[in-house]
Protein backbone atom coordinates (compact mmCIF):
# COMPACT_ATOMS: atom_id res chain seq x y z
CA UNK A 1 0.00 0.00 0.00
CA UNK A 2 1.58 3.05 -0.83
CA UNK A 3 2.62 6.05 1.67
CA UNK A 4 0.36 8.30 0.04
CA UNK A 5 -2.37 8.82 1.66
CA UNK A 6 -6.29 8.11 0.45
CA UNK A 7 -8.02 11.75 0.68
CA UNK A 8 -11.53 11.58 1.94
CA UNK A 9 -13.71 15.08 0.30
CA UNK A 10 -15.02 17.31 3.24
CA UNK A 11 -17.60 19.41 1.21
CA UNK A 12 -20.33 19.19 4.14
CA UNK A 13 -21.91 16.39 2.74
CA UNK A 14 -21.73 14.49 6.09
CA UNK A 15 -21.06 10.50 6.99
CA UNK A 16 -17.11 11.14 7.18
CA UNK A 17 -17.10 9.44 10.28
CA UNK A 18 -18.15 6.07 8.59
CA UNK A 19 -15.64 6.06 6.26
CA UNK A 20 -12.99 7.21 8.19
CA UNK A 21 -13.33 4.36 10.20
CA UNK A 22 -13.12 1.91 8.06
CA UNK A 23 -9.87 3.09 6.46
CA UNK A 24 -8.84 3.35 10.27
CA UNK A 25 -9.79 -0.79 10.29
CA UNK A 26 -7.81 -1.59 7.08
CA UNK A 27 -5.00 0.35 8.00
CA UNK A 28 -4.97 2.73 5.24
CA UNK A 29 -3.52 6.73 5.64
CA UNK A 30 -6.14 8.95 4.70
CA UNK A 31 -6.87 12.71 5.29
CA UNK A 32 -10.03 13.95 5.64
CA UNK A 33 -9.85 17.99 3.69
CA UNK A 34 -12.07 20.83 2.38
CA UNK A 35 -8.50 22.45 0.80
CA UNK A 36 -8.59 21.42 -3.33
CA UNK A 37 -4.54 21.51 -2.80
CA UNK A 38 -4.40 18.32 -0.64
CA UNK A 39 -5.74 16.15 -3.96
CA UNK A 40 -2.49 16.90 -5.50
CA UNK A 41 -0.14 14.41 -3.52
CA UNK A 42 -3.06 11.77 -2.69
CA UNK A 43 -2.98 7.94 -3.74
CA UNK A 44 -6.58 8.24 -4.41
CA UNK A 45 -10.01 10.01 -3.58
CA UNK A 46 -13.26 9.28 -1.84
CA UNK A 47 -16.04 11.40 -2.33
CA UNK A 48 -18.83 10.45 -0.15
CA UNK A 49 -21.66 11.82 1.46
CA UNK A 50 -25.15 11.96 1.98
CA UNK A 51 -27.65 15.26 1.54
CA UNK A 52 -28.93 16.81 -2.18
CA UNK A 53 -27.17 17.43 -5.15
CA UNK A 54 -27.64 21.38 -4.96
CA UNK A 55 -26.45 22.26 -1.98
CA UNK A 56 -23.65 19.99 -2.28
CA UNK A 57 -22.58 21.41 -5.54
CA UNK A 58 -22.91 24.88 -4.09
CA UNK A 59 -20.22 23.95 -1.54
CA UNK A 60 -17.76 22.18 -3.74
CA UNK A 61 -17.84 25.62 -6.07
CA UNK A 62 -17.24 27.87 -2.77
CA UNK A 63 -14.53 25.49 -2.15
CA UNK A 64 -12.28 25.09 -5.30
CA UNK A 65 -13.28 21.05 -4.81
CA UNK A 66 -15.29 21.04 -7.62
CA UNK A 67 -12.27 21.97 -10.09
CA UNK A 68 -10.03 20.08 -8.12
CA UNK A 69 -11.96 16.95 -8.52
CA UNK A 70 -12.08 17.35 -12.39
CA UNK A 71 -8.62 17.80 -12.45
CA UNK A 72 -7.49 14.66 -10.05
CA UNK A 73 -9.82 12.50 -12.44
CA UNK A 74 -7.87 14.05 -15.50
CA UNK A 75 -4.66 12.84 -13.47
CA UNK A 76 -5.34 8.74 -14.06
CA UNK A 77 -5.48 8.75 -9.71
CA UNK A 78 -8.43 6.12 -8.42
CA UNK A 79 -11.45 7.82 -7.52
CA UNK A 80 -14.46 6.23 -5.48
CA UNK A 81 -18.01 8.12 -5.52
CA UNK A 82 -20.73 7.07 -2.79
CA UNK A 83 -24.22 8.06 -2.92
CA UNK A 84 -24.27 12.06 -3.25
CA UNK A 85 -20.31 11.55 -4.74
CA UNK A 86 -22.24 9.21 -6.93
CA UNK A 87 -24.52 11.45 -8.29
CA UNK A 88 -22.65 14.53 -8.72
CA UNK A 89 -20.52 13.11 -11.06
CA UNK A 90 -23.03 13.33 -13.68
CA UNK A 91 -24.03 16.58 -15.79
CA UNK A 92 -27.67 17.21 -13.85
CA UNK A 93 -29.45 16.15 -11.27
CA UNK A 94 -33.61 16.40 -11.31
CA UNK A 95 -32.82 17.30 -7.73
CA UNK A 96 -33.56 21.14 -7.66
CA UNK A 97 -32.39 21.06 -11.81
CA UNK A 98 -28.97 21.24 -10.26
CA UNK A 99 -26.09 21.18 -13.07
CA UNK A 100 -23.44 18.65 -11.58
CA UNK A 101 -19.70 18.52 -12.25
CA UNK A 102 -20.16 16.79 -15.80
CA UNK A 103 -17.26 14.55 -14.99
CA UNK A 104 -19.52 12.05 -16.87
CA UNK A 105 -22.11 12.10 -19.34
CA UNK A 106 -25.73 11.15 -17.98
CA UNK A 107 -28.28 12.63 -15.95
CA UNK A 108 -29.60 11.40 -12.21
CA UNK A 109 -33.37 10.97 -11.93
CA UNK A 110 -35.81 10.96 -8.99
CA UNK A 111 -37.40 7.64 -8.06
CA UNK A 112 -40.97 7.17 -9.95
CA UNK A 113 -43.86 6.79 -6.49
CA UNK A 114 -45.65 3.57 -8.69
CA UNK A 115 -46.66 0.23 -7.45
CA UNK A 116 -46.37 1.25 -4.02
CA UNK A 117 -42.87 1.99 -4.10
CA UNK A 118 -41.57 3.47 -1.02
CA UNK A 119 -39.31 7.12 -1.94
CA UNK A 120 -36.56 7.11 -0.71
CA UNK A 121 -35.13 3.84 -1.34
CA UNK A 122 -33.92 2.56 2.07
CA UNK A 123 -32.44 -0.67 3.31
CA UNK A 124 -30.94 -3.10 2.32
CA UNK A 125 -30.93 -4.30 -1.52
CA UNK A 126 -28.85 -7.10 -3.92
CA UNK A 127 -26.16 -5.44 -6.08
CA UNK A 128 -26.33 -7.69 -9.52
CA UNK A 129 -23.02 -7.68 -10.97
CA UNK A 130 -23.20 -7.31 -14.63
CA UNK A 131 -19.32 -7.08 -15.55
CA UNK A 132 -15.76 -7.56 -14.00
CA UNK A 133 -14.61 -4.69 -11.75
CA UNK A 134 -11.76 -4.57 -9.43
CA UNK A 135 -13.86 -2.99 -6.52
CA UNK A 136 -15.83 -6.28 -6.72
CA UNK A 137 -13.61 -8.58 -7.12
CA UNK A 138 -14.39 -11.31 -4.20
CA UNK A 139 -17.50 -10.17 -3.65
CA UNK A 140 -20.54 -12.67 -4.11
CA UNK A 141 -23.28 -12.07 -6.60
CA UNK A 142 -26.25 -10.62 -5.42
CA UNK A 143 -24.62 -9.14 -2.00
CA UNK A 144 -27.01 -7.15 -0.20
CA UNK A 145 -25.23 -3.54 0.26
CA UNK A 146 -27.27 -0.49 2.53
CA UNK A 147 -29.26 1.92 0.59
CA UNK A 148 -30.74 5.48 1.38
CA UNK A 149 -31.74 7.31 -1.41
CA UNK A 150 -34.37 9.23 -3.33
CA UNK A 151 -32.68 9.38 -7.01
CA UNK A 152 -30.53 7.42 -9.18
CA UNK A 153 -28.08 7.86 -11.77
CA UNK A 154 -28.46 7.24 -15.70
CA UNK A 155 -25.52 7.42 -17.36
CA UNK A 156 -25.10 8.39 -21.19
CA UNK A 157 -23.10 5.17 -22.05
CA UNK A 158 -24.61 2.20 -20.96
CA UNK A 159 -21.34 0.59 -20.80
CA UNK A 160 -20.55 2.16 -17.74
CA UNK A 161 -23.11 0.26 -15.71
CA UNK A 162 -20.77 -2.18 -13.44
CA UNK A 163 -23.68 -3.61 -11.21
CA UNK A 164 -27.58 -3.07 -11.04
CA UNK A 165 -30.01 -3.16 -8.57
CA UNK A 166 -33.91 -3.98 -8.53
CA UNK A 167 -36.30 -1.41 -6.80
CA UNK A 168 -39.26 -1.88 -9.35
CA UNK A 169 -36.65 -1.99 -12.20
CA UNK A 170 -32.85 -1.98 -12.32
CA UNK A 171 -31.35 0.77 -11.73
CA UNK A 172 -27.50 1.43 -11.82
CA UNK A 173 -25.98 1.16 -8.68
CA UNK A 174 -22.38 0.89 -9.36
CA UNK A 175 -20.51 2.51 -12.58
CA UNK A 176 -17.40 2.91 -13.59
CA UNK A 177 -14.81 4.31 -16.19
CA UNK A 178 -11.38 4.05 -16.66
CA UNK A 179 -10.14 5.26 -13.12
CA UNK A 180 -13.49 6.51 -11.48
CA UNK A 181 -15.82 4.55 -10.30
CA UNK A 182 -18.98 5.20 -8.14
CA UNK A 183 -21.53 3.71 -5.80
CA UNK A 184 -24.68 4.75 -5.21
CA UNK A 185 -25.29 2.50 -1.75
CA UNK A 186 -23.50 3.47 1.16
CA UNK A 187 -20.09 1.15 0.69
CA UNK A 188 -18.84 2.61 4.44
CA UNK A 189 -22.40 1.07 6.12
CA UNK A 190 -22.60 -2.24 3.97
CA UNK A 191 -21.34 -4.93 7.10
CA UNK A 192 -18.58 -6.89 5.34
CA UNK A 193 -18.78 -6.54 2.17
CA UNK A 194 -18.46 -3.10 2.23
CA UNK A 195 -15.04 -3.58 3.80
CA UNK A 196 -14.07 -5.83 0.79
CA UNK A 197 -15.39 -2.93 -1.54
CA UNK A 198 -13.31 -0.84 0.22
CA UNK A 199 -9.99 -2.97 0.84
CA UNK A 200 -10.38 -3.53 -3.08
CA UNK A 201 -10.42 0.24 -3.74
CA UNK A 202 -7.00 0.53 -1.72
CA UNK A 203 -5.80 -2.46 -3.36
CA UNK A 204 -6.78 -0.75 -7.42
CA UNK A 205 -4.29 0.44 -9.38
CA UNK A 206 -6.94 2.81 -11.02
CA UNK A 207 -6.84 1.12 -14.30
CA UNK A 208 -9.77 -0.87 -15.67
CA UNK A 209 -9.82 -3.05 -18.59
CA UNK A 210 -13.69 -3.06 -18.92
CA UNK A 211 -15.52 -1.51 -22.29
CA UNK A 212 -15.95 1.74 -21.66
CA UNK A 213 -12.58 4.35 -21.27
CA UNK A 214 -12.36 8.16 -20.33
CA UNK A 215 -13.21 9.54 -23.93
CA UNK A 216 -14.15 6.58 -25.58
Amino acid sequence: MSARPIVVVDYGAGNLTSVEHVLRHLGAPFLTTARPEDLRDAEGVIFPGVGEAASSMAELSRTGLDEALRRFVASGRKVLGICIGCQVIFDRSEERDTTCLGIVGGVVRRFPRYNGLKVPHMGWNAVHVEQAHPLLRGIPQDSAFYFVHSFYPEPVDARMVVATTDYGFPFASVVATGNLAACQFHVEKSGGVGLALISNFLAWDGRWEGPCSPGD
